[in-house]
């Protein structure tokens, strides 16, 4: 029997790589039919989805009914919210319980939930302005809570996040982060959500309760440097800046939370204690290759 695998996010980075892997695996794309939430289904992108057999409706986090509608009949779910979307721990810890309750309701089989480390807790309250981690690792504390059948995917650092910090000057690239060159980065394609999202599916009786982390593999800043110059035949630099410093180049809205997540990097290897292990057992799960760094940069401008 098909079941169905409501997917929110779908025109997003992470739930968009979710409904495409789904719909193209030779094994997933028979076990599901793909509903994809969005807030508006007449975009461009959501219309592109109907061409494909994708059931699309309509759903806003901030509405619980919208979310519960949209969950109905659901055997598996992907949830993700966007904290930058609302700028708000609680606005996004609502949004996310709403998903968790809809999937409570339900009786969703699996719910798969984009989650991160709690920061703040990690860090014995050092690191207090991490609100868009600390935001998502509540709702997976909810959802605990609530006993939905559930596995907590950690997607790593952005890849994608790289090319818009780079300074250009002429031919040459510089990178400056509140990193030291050595300080090891679980680095991520958002392309590769589905891979780890099909994965998990794939291995779902054993993988409930469990936490998968999303990463490629560890680089670190002079490894991301030296693979630029790598691919786009440019001498790149890597200059590590004091704290202090780091924020004063950043928007006023996000230069604690982005300072704080680079220090939670270095300090806390930014899955937490199990972040080693963590990842290396995750990468166990794939059917597919991970995305290299040295690949996403050959796919992307510079």
């Amino acid at each position: 029997m098909v079941g169905i695998l409501t997917v929110f996010g779908a025109t997003g980075k992470q739930g968009g790589s979710v409904v495409r892997t789904i719909l193209s695996h030779p094994t997933l794309s028979a076990q599901y039919k793909v509903r994809a939430v969005t807030r508006d289904p007449s975009k461009p992108a959501a219309e592109a989805l109907k061409t494909q057999g994708v059931e699309v409706v309509k759903a806003d986090l901030n509405d619980k009914d919208s979310v519960h509608k949209a969950v109905e009949g659901s055997q598996a779910v992907f949830g993700v919210t966007d904290f930058w979307s609302v700028v708000s721990k609680d606005g996004e810890i609502a949004q996310g319980n709403n998903i968790a309750d809809a999937c409570k309701a339900a009786g969703v089989e699996h719910f798969i939930w984009s989650s991160l480390a709690h920061a703040s807790k990690v860090s014995g309250g050092k690191l207090a302005h991490m609100h868009h981690f600390d935001s998502k690792a509540e709702v997976e504390e909810f959802t605990r809570s609530l006993g939905v059948p559930a596995t907590f995917f950690y997607a790593g650092a952005y890849m994608s996040n790289i090319p818009g910090a780079l300074q250009k000057n002429g031919d040459e690239y510089t990178l400056a982060w509140n990193l030291e060159p050595g300080v090891k980065m679980p680095l991520f394609d958002a392309d590769d959500t589905g891979k780890f999202v099909s994965g998990i599916l794939l291995q779902s009786s054993k993988l409930l309760g469990q936490r998968v982390f999303g990463a490629t593999d560890w680089y670190t800043p002079d490894q991301v440097v030296s693979t630029i110059e790598k691919v786009s035949g440019k001498k790149a630099t890597y200059q590590a800046l004091p704290d202090e410093v780091f924020k004063g180049f950043l928007p006023p809205l996000m230069a604690e939370e982005l300072t704080e997540t680079l220090i939670f990097m270095r300090e806390y290897a930014y899955y937490g204690p199990e972040a080693e292990e963590g990842v290396k057992q995750s990468l166990q799960i794939l059917d597919q290759k991970p995305t290299t760094l040295e690949q996403f940069f050959q796919k992307t401008d510079l």
